[in-house]
Protein backbone atom coordinates (compact mmCIF):
# COMPACT_ATOMS: atom_id res chain seq x y z
CA UNK A 1 0.00 0.00 0.00
CA UNK A 2 1.30 3.42 -0.99
CA UNK A 3 -1.16 5.87 0.55
CA UNK A 4 -3.06 6.31 3.79
CA UNK A 5 -6.31 6.04 1.84
CA UNK A 6 -5.28 2.62 0.54
CA UNK A 7 -4.39 1.55 4.08
CA UNK A 8 -7.75 2.63 5.49
CA UNK A 9 -9.62 0.93 2.64
CA UNK A 10 -7.64 -2.24 3.32
CA UNK A 11 -8.61 -2.12 7.02
CA UNK A 12 -12.25 -1.63 6.09
CA UNK A 13 -12.06 -4.52 3.63
CA UNK A 14 -10.64 -6.91 6.22
CA UNK A 15 -13.35 -5.94 8.72
CA UNK A 16 -10.87 -4.43 11.17
CA UNK A 17 -12.43 -0.97 10.76
CA UNK A 18 -16.20 -0.66 11.11
CA UNK A 19 -17.21 2.49 12.99
CA UNK A 20 -17.67 5.61 10.89
CA UNK A 21 -16.09 7.99 13.41
CA UNK A 22 -12.96 5.84 13.65
CA UNK A 23 -12.78 5.47 9.87
CA UNK A 24 -12.99 9.24 9.47
CA UNK A 25 -10.27 9.83 12.06
CA UNK A 26 -7.89 7.24 10.63
CA UNK A 27 -8.48 8.70 7.16
CA UNK A 28 -7.59 12.18 8.41
CA UNK A 29 -4.54 11.15 10.46
CA UNK A 30 -1.83 9.95 8.06
CA UNK A 31 0.30 7.16 9.54
CA UNK A 32 3.36 8.37 7.63
CA UNK A 33 3.42 11.47 9.85
CA UNK A 34 4.14 9.26 12.87
CA UNK A 35 6.87 6.87 11.73
CA UNK A 36 10.60 7.49 11.91
CA UNK A 37 12.63 8.20 8.78
CA UNK A 38 13.73 4.56 8.54
CA UNK A 39 10.10 3.45 8.16
CA UNK A 40 8.82 6.07 5.73
CA UNK A 41 9.10 3.81 2.69
CA UNK A 42 6.73 1.27 4.23
CA UNK A 43 4.61 3.53 6.43
CA UNK A 44 1.41 2.08 4.95
CA UNK A 45 2.32 -1.59 5.37
CA UNK A 46 0.18 -3.54 7.80
CA UNK A 47 3.07 -4.14 10.16
CA UNK A 48 4.60 -2.59 13.28
CA UNK A 49 7.73 -0.47 12.97
CA UNK A 50 10.40 0.45 15.49
CA UNK A 51 10.50 4.01 16.81
CA UNK A 52 13.50 3.28 19.03
CA UNK A 53 14.04 2.55 22.72
CA UNK A 54 12.38 -0.86 22.39
CA UNK A 55 9.08 0.67 21.30
CA UNK A 56 7.07 0.48 18.08
CA UNK A 57 4.30 2.17 16.19
CA UNK A 58 1.71 -0.60 16.23
CA UNK A 59 0.45 -2.62 13.29
CA UNK A 60 -2.50 -0.76 11.68
CA UNK A 61 -4.80 -3.78 12.04
CA UNK A 62 -4.08 -3.83 15.77
CA UNK A 63 -4.71 -0.10 16.13
CA UNK A 64 -8.00 -0.42 14.27
CA UNK A 65 -8.97 -3.34 16.50
CA UNK A 66 -8.22 -1.59 19.78
CA UNK A 67 -10.02 1.54 18.62
CA UNK A 68 -13.09 -0.54 17.81
CA UNK A 69 -12.91 -2.12 21.26
CA UNK A 70 -12.45 1.28 22.93
CA UNK A 71 -15.31 2.94 21.01
CA UNK A 72 -14.25 6.56 21.65
CA UNK A 73 -16.91 9.21 21.11
CA UNK A 74 -17.09 12.95 20.50
CA UNK A 75 -16.79 15.08 23.63
CA UNK A 76 -15.13 12.42 25.79
CA UNK A 77 -12.14 12.69 28.12
CA UNK A 78 -9.64 9.98 27.23
CA UNK A 79 -6.39 8.82 28.82
CA UNK A 80 -3.86 7.48 26.29
CA UNK A 81 -1.05 5.59 28.05
CA UNK A 82 2.27 4.81 26.36
CA UNK A 83 1.52 6.91 23.31
CA UNK A 84 4.98 6.56 21.73
CA UNK A 85 4.68 7.80 18.14
CA UNK A 86 1.56 9.85 18.92
CA UNK A 87 -0.55 8.11 16.25
CA UNK A 88 -3.25 6.83 18.61
CA UNK A 89 -3.26 10.18 20.42
CA UNK A 90 -3.97 12.06 17.19
CA UNK A 91 -6.68 9.59 16.15
CA UNK A 92 -8.37 10.00 19.54
CA UNK A 93 -8.05 13.79 19.46
CA UNK A 94 -9.71 13.83 16.04
CA UNK A 95 -12.59 11.72 17.35
CA UNK A 96 -13.30 13.58 20.61
CA UNK A 97 -13.16 16.99 18.92
CA UNK A 98 -13.00 20.40 20.54
CA UNK A 99 -15.50 19.40 23.22
CA UNK A 100 -13.32 16.53 24.45
CA UNK A 101 -9.77 16.13 25.67
CA UNK A 102 -7.00 13.54 25.36
CA UNK A 103 -4.44 13.18 28.15
CA UNK A 104 -1.41 11.44 26.64
CA UNK A 105 1.28 9.92 28.90
CA UNK A 106 4.70 8.65 27.82
CA UNK A 107 7.51 7.65 30.20
CA UNK A 108 10.46 7.83 27.78
CA UNK A 109 11.44 11.48 27.47
CA UNK A 110 12.72 11.35 23.88
CA UNK A 111 9.62 9.48 22.70
CA UNK A 112 7.41 11.92 24.59
CA UNK A 113 8.87 14.72 22.47
CA UNK A 114 8.78 12.61 19.29
CA UNK A 115 5.10 11.74 19.63
CA UNK A 116 4.16 15.25 20.72
CA UNK A 117 5.91 16.80 17.72
CA UNK A 118 4.20 14.33 15.39
CA UNK A 119 0.73 15.08 16.74
CA UNK A 120 1.39 18.83 16.62
CA UNK A 121 1.48 18.60 12.82
CA UNK A 122 -2.32 18.54 13.08
CA UNK A 123 -2.54 21.61 15.34
CA UNK A 124 -4.86 19.99 17.87
CA UNK A 125 -5.80 22.14 20.85
CA UNK A 126 -7.38 19.30 22.83
CA UNK A 127 -4.32 17.24 23.84
CA UNK A 128 -2.37 17.43 27.09
CA UNK A 129 1.04 15.71 26.81
CA UNK A 130 2.57 14.37 30.02
CA UNK A 131 5.89 12.70 30.74
CA UNK A 132 5.35 10.06 33.40
CA UNK A 133 4.53 6.52 34.49
CA UNK A 134 1.23 5.69 32.85
CA UNK A 135 0.82 2.42 34.76
CA UNK A 136 -0.55 4.55 37.60
CA UNK A 137 -2.99 6.43 35.44
CA UNK A 138 -3.59 10.13 36.00
CA UNK A 139 -5.64 10.46 39.17
CA UNK A 140 -5.62 14.27 39.18
CA UNK A 141 -7.61 14.35 35.93
CA UNK A 142 -9.86 11.35 36.61
CA UNK A 143 -12.47 10.14 35.95
CA UNK A 144 -12.15 9.28 32.27
CA UNK A 145 -14.66 8.06 29.70
CA UNK A 146 -12.03 5.89 28.07
CA UNK A 147 -8.53 4.67 28.92
CA UNK A 148 -6.28 3.14 26.25
CA UNK A 149 -3.02 1.38 27.09
CA UNK A 150 -0.86 0.68 24.03
CA UNK A 151 1.75 -1.56 25.71
CA UNK A 152 1.43 -4.74 27.75
CA UNK A 153 1.27 -4.63 31.54
CA UNK A 154 2.31 -7.77 33.46
CA UNK A 155 -0.99 -7.55 35.37
CA UNK A 156 -3.92 -5.16 35.58
CA UNK A 157 -3.24 -2.06 37.70
CA UNK A 158 -6.37 -1.56 39.81
CA UNK A 159 -5.84 2.20 39.74
CA UNK A 160 -6.63 2.33 36.03
CA UNK A 161 -10.10 0.84 36.19
CA UNK A 162 -10.83 2.92 39.29
CA UNK A 163 -10.16 6.05 37.22
CA UNK A 164 -13.01 5.23 34.83
CA UNK A 165 -16.35 6.96 34.92
CA UNK A 166 -19.32 4.68 35.42
CA UNK A 167 -20.03 3.36 31.90
CA UNK A 168 -16.38 4.09 31.04
CA UNK A 169 -14.15 1.59 29.24
CA UNK A 170 -10.51 0.49 29.61
CA UNK A 171 -8.63 -1.38 26.86
CA UNK A 172 -5.31 -2.87 27.95
CA UNK A 173 -3.02 -5.71 26.81
CA UNK A 174 -1.90 -7.89 29.71
CA UNK A 175 0.71 -10.61 30.05
CA UNK A 176 4.15 -11.61 28.87
CA UNK A 177 4.99 -13.33 25.59
CA UNK A 178 1.66 -14.01 23.91
CA UNK A 179 -0.78 -11.58 25.51
CA UNK A 180 -4.48 -10.93 25.77
CA UNK A 181 -6.35 -7.67 25.33
CA UNK A 182 -8.78 -6.98 28.15
CA UNK A 183 -11.80 -4.74 27.67
CA UNK A 184 -13.08 -3.61 31.05
CA UNK A 185 -16.28 -1.60 31.48
CA UNK A 186 -17.26 0.08 34.71
CA UNK A 187 -20.94 -0.69 35.27
CA UNK A 188 -21.26 0.50 38.87
CA UNK A 189 -19.35 2.10 41.73
CA UNK A 190 -17.52 -1.17 42.41
CA UNK A 191 -18.81 -3.32 39.56
CA UNK A 192 -16.98 -4.07 36.31
CA UNK A 193 -17.62 -6.18 33.23
CA UNK A 194 -14.61 -7.86 31.62
CA UNK A 195 -13.87 -9.35 28.20
CA UNK A 196 -10.65 -11.20 27.30
CA UNK A 197 -9.37 -11.39 23.72
CA UNK A 198 -6.24 -13.58 23.38
CA UNK A 199 -3.58 -13.74 20.70
CA UNK A 200 -1.64 -10.45 20.68
CA UNK A 201 1.95 -9.33 21.11
CA UNK A 202 2.70 -5.82 22.37
CA UNK A 203 5.88 -4.23 23.65
CA UNK A 204 6.25 -4.04 27.42
CA UNK A 205 4.64 -1.15 29.28
CA UNK A 206 7.53 0.88 30.68
CA UNK A 207 7.39 1.77 34.37
CA UNK A 208 9.64 3.80 36.64
CA UNK A 209 10.51 0.77 38.76
CA UNK A 210 11.02 -2.83 37.81
CA UNK A 211 8.87 -3.85 40.73
CA UNK A 212 5.49 -5.37 41.00
CA UNK A 213 2.93 -2.64 40.50
CA UNK A 214 1.00 -1.52 43.54
CA UNK A 215 -2.54 -2.87 43.77
CA UNK A 216 -2.82 -5.23 40.87
CA UNK A 217 -5.36 -7.98 40.44
CA UNK A 218 -5.59 -11.40 38.90
CA UNK A 219 -7.43 -11.66 35.62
Amino acid sequence: MKTNEELVNYLIGTGALKSLNIIRAMSKIDRKDFVGSECESFAYDDSPCSIGYGQTISQPTTVAFIMEQLQPQEGERILDIGYGSGWTTAILASIVGDGGRVFAIELISILKKFGENNAKKYKFQNITFIEGDGSRGLAREAPFDRILVSAAAPSLPSSLKEQLKISGRLVIPVGRGMQSIYVIERIGEKAYKKKKIPGFVFVELKMKRKKRMNRTERL
